[in-house]
């Protein structure tokens, strides 16, 4: 008994001693100590966990730096610079079609088709010529699209096949890559020796398509005062939800419908993705009792919110499915092609 009375005693000693040191400190101003900032740099740390109390350190870094690591040797440097650009660090190697064909149809074709036609979602190697002036449904392959075969070459050996990136010797890249222009009919010659030196026989479809744009950011540009351009006139582009993100293989194509071949061909590009699966609340074309219940306030408000965007209860529609550059009229088509069984 007299252990645990001493015991109290000790214990109240100490809560009021903690209390008191509390109390005195809260009531103490750290003093900032003067540091030449030209030389060091001054970090201070609350080291106490306690709400009232805090003790302050003084840790001086010198500005020489960290003084971390080692120089990148030649050798280092070497294995990441594995780029190859149009016309320079074009890589050892060689290939023809003939050999890449048999390497294409073993590593690739799961993916990309036997024929560059693509399977499920992934993209589309081969074809699409004269497609990209269709707004709808450009068709952006190698063929069509790409203006150098550097990128080809450069993409195939860096990221390809996509579960083994950079498994490929430059004689396979070479190969592959050649496969790949036969297929668009860049290469006509099976046993073309595409290399280096051949590399610069070769002109892709495209290659002029694209600007090239000055060195100076637009956020440089001077303010237009003179002679400017009407605002109204400008249009504004986008690529959501546009063909060429995926959407288009979402689900499968739609059958021709006679009548409606504008609507269907904008709904495969821009509208599939969300009204063909029920994404972000959108009514999916076969689901007729949503339809007739957005259609009891008048096909006009269906249009309305098709042009100009929907947000609320019944989930989100951007402004003409993301797809800016398309008319008013050619929503409307769209908009009818989905509705068509409910009217």
């Amino acid at each position: 008994m007299v252990r645990w009375k001493v015991y109290k005693f000790k214990l109240l000693v100490a809560s009021v001693t903690t209390l008191l040191i509390s109390a005195c400190s809260s009531n103490n101003e750290a003093t900032a100590v003067k540091v030449d900032k030209s030389t060091t740099k001054t970090i201070v740390n609350s080291i106490l966990p306690s709400a009232h109390a805090a003790t302050y350190e003084q840790i001086s870094i010198t500005a020489e730096g960290f003084k971390l690591g080692k120089p990148a040797s030649n050798e280092e440097i070497a294995g990441w610079h594995i780029e190859v650009g149009h016309g320079h660090n074009l890589p050892p190697g060689e290939g023809t079609a003939a050999d890449g064909e048999e390497m294409f149809e073993t590593l690739c074709a799961s993916c990309h088709g036997s024929f560059g036609e693509g399977v499920g979602r992934n993209p589309v190697l081969a074809g699409g010529e004269d497609t990209l002036t269709d707004r709808q449904k450009p068709e952006r392959t190698v063929g069509s699209y790409w203006p150098y075969a550097s990128t080809l070459l450069d993409y195939t050996h860096r990221a390809m096949p996509f579960n083994s990136a950079q498994s490929l010797s430059w004689d396979d890249t070479w190969s592959i890559s050649a496969y790949v222009l036969y297929l668009n009919d860049i290469i006509e010659d099976e046993d073309f020796v595409f290399n280096a030196e051949s590399y610069h026989d070769i002109t892709m479809p495209n290659e002029n398509g694209f600007i090239i744009k000055d060195k100076e950011a637009d956020t440089s540009n001077t303010r237009c005062m003179k002679d400017c351009k009407d605002p109204k006139s400008i249009t504004i582009k986008t690529a959501l939800l546009g063909y060429g993100s995926g959407a288009e293989d979402v689900v499968e194509e739609t059958a021709v419908v006679e009548g409606h071949e504008l609507g269907q061909k904008i709904y495969d590009a821009t509208c599939r993705l969300c009204h063909g699966t029920g994404l972000a609340g959108a009514p999916k074309v076969e689901d007729r009792v949503t339809w007739e219940h957005r259609l009891q306030e008048g096909i006009n408000k269906v249009y309305k919110h098709a042009i100009d965007g929907y947000s609320g209860q019944y989930g989100v529609m951007p402004p003409k499915g993301g797809n800016l550059e398309l008319t008013d009229e050619e929503v409307k088509a769209a908009v009818d092609f989905m509705i068509k069984d409910v009217k």
